[in-house]
């Protein structure tokens, strides 16, 4: 084997160690400080089909993370779910509940037509993710029987995320 074939493949691995090392620590963390983890299943297939977001996408390890969530989860007895990609998160306002359409990724902010509340993007899909994965109050405020939607109670009650919550939801 050429001396440069070795080299590039010493680094591939590191890159590779380096990497998994990172999800590693992280996962673990996000496990041992929440009792919850939501995450959301994307459509990953479909992300990388957009050229710009391809190859981040790729070099991120989406897959070995989720992996990684779960199996400390249940080690660590941690519940662990998973929310269907067609909830609509960043389309749906936190506050009212109507979905005001597709968005342009360039769109970090938008206002709800609806209720005329504005939301930064990433914290409205939080706090939706976090309402569709059962984790905060229903409408009816009791927790009752019935769920009326999946909004969360009040706008004022459901911002105060946890950066580590934002950034599994992000």
């Amino acid at each position: 084997m050429p001396i440069f074939l070795l080299r590039v493949a010493k680094v591939h691995a590191k890159v590779k160690d380096t990497r998994t090392d990172f999800l590693h620590k992280l996962s673990t963390r996000l496990i041992r400080e929440n009792q919850t983890v939501i995450l959301e299943d994307l459509n990953t297939v479909g992300m990388m089909k957009n050229r710009r977001l391809s190859r981040a996408i790729s070099d991120l390890g989406w897959r070995s993370f989720r992996t990684m969530l779960e199996a400390k989860a249940e080690m660590y007895g941690r519940d662990f779910r998973v929310i269907s990609r067609w909830e609509l998160t960043s389309q749906r306002c936190s506050c009212c509940g109507e979905i005001g359409g597709k968005k342009e990724l360039s769109v970090r902010e938008w206002t709800c037509l609806f209720c005329g509340a504005t939301h930064d993007r990433d914290i409205n899909a939080a706090i939706n993710i976090k309402v569709a994965g059962g984790h905060s109050k229903t409408k009816n405020g009791r927790g009752g029987k019935h769920k009326t939607t999946s909004v969360a109670a009040s706008c004022e009650a459901s911002t105060h995320l946890l950066p580590t919550q934002l950034l599994l939801f992000g």
